[in-house]
C-alpha cells in the first residue's frame, strides 16, 4: 500500500493525511484487549496519572505485539514508507497508549504544541528537543464528532514553523512554543482502525472529552534512519527526511 499522489499533496499542504480503515479490526481488538486487561489487572496509581497522560497509560503493554502490530502488521507501515522512503524508517518497538477520559466539566479547547519539548513528567531531558520525523495516530474507539478527546491539528503549521525556525533558529523551541498566528484547528474524527500520518512539525493537541466514552488511541513516533545526524536541520528543512515526497514537492515549486 502506498499513498496516492493526492494523499501526498494533502500531506504536503496540510501536514497530515487520514488513512481510513488502515488497520484490520482483529489488530484493533487485540490492542483493546491488552489495554483493558492491563487496566483491570494493574489498575492505575493516582500518583502516576500525570505521567501516564504525558507518556503512556499501561506502560507494561507498550512494547507488546498487541500494540506494535497496529503499525508493523498493517498497511500503516507501507503508507509511512511510501512517504519517508522504503527501508528508511527505524523499527518501531513500542507505542504510546493514549486514553482520554470523559469530564463532567465543559470540554476544554485544544492547545497547540509540538512534541519533544521538555516537561517535568514527559521524560524529555531538559535543554533538549526530542524531535522525530512523523507522528502516526491509530484510532481504537469510535470518534464520530468533535470534543470526544479528539486529536486536534492546525493545518499548514508545519510550514509556518519551518519559516519561523529558519529566521530564529530551531533552538528557539527550547524557549517555548513560537508566538505565531495559527489557523483554526481541526479535530480528527474516525472509526476504530483509522489512522492519521502527520509531519512532526505540525502543531497538534487534544480536545476535551464531553462524551460518555473513553477515547482509545495509540501514537507511534517514527524516525528516519539518519535522523540523529540531522536533528536540528530537519526543523528548517522539513522534507529533508521524506524521500517519497520529493516528486510532489518538486511539482509544487
Amino acid at each position: 500500500m502506498e499513498l496516492t499522489t493526492q494523499q501526498k499533496q494533502e500531506l504536503h499542504q496540510q501536514g497530515f493525511v487520514k488513512l481510513p480503515g488502515a488497520v484490520p479490526q482483529e489488530l484493533v481488538g487485540n490492542a483493546l484487549r491488552a489495554i483493558n486487561a492491563s487496566l483491570g489487572d494493574q489498575g492505575m496509581d493516582p500518583a502516576l496519572l500525570t505521567q501516564f497522560r504525558s507518556r503512556s497509560y499501561c506502560p507494561e503493554v507498550q512494547g507488546t505485539t498487541a500494540i506494535t502490530d497496529l503499525i508493523n502488521g498493517s498497511s500503516v507501515w507501507q503508507y509511512a514508507e511510501s512517504a519517508i522512503g522504503a527501508g528508511k524508517v527505524r523499527p518501531v518497538r513500542g507505542g504510546q497508549i493514549a486514553l482520554r477520559f470523559p469530564s463532567m466539566d465543559p470540554p476544554r479547547e485544544p492547545g497547540a504544541h509540538i512534541d519533544g519539548m521538555y516537561s517535568p513528567t514527559n521524560g524529555v531531558q531538559k535543554g533538549t528537543i526530542a524531535n522525530f520525523t512523523a507522528l502516526v495516530g491509530i484510532v481504537l474507539s469510535d470518534i464520530p464528532h468533535d470534543y470526544m478527546g479528539n486529536l486536534a491539528v492546525w493545518p499548514g503549521t508545519h510550514h509556518i514553523y519551518e519559516r519561523y525556525f529558519r529566521e530564529h533558529g530551531p533552538e528557539a523551541l527550547l524557549e517555548g512554543m513560537p508566538k505565531v498566528d495559527l489557523p483554526k484547528p481541526v479535530q480528527i474524527t474516525g472509526r476504530p482502525g483509522d489512522a492519521v500520518l502527520c509531519h512532526y512539525q505540525l502543531a497538534h493537541g487534544i480536545a476535551g472529552n464531553a462524551s460518555p466514552f473513553i477515547r482509545y488511541a495509540i501514537y507511534f513516533r517514527l524516525k528516519h534512519e539518519g535522523h540523529d545526524t540531522i536533528h536540528w536541520e530537519c526543523m528548517t528543512d522539513i522534507w529533508r527526511e521524506w524521500e517519497g515526497m520529493r516528486e510532489v514537492i518538486a511539482a509544487t515549486g
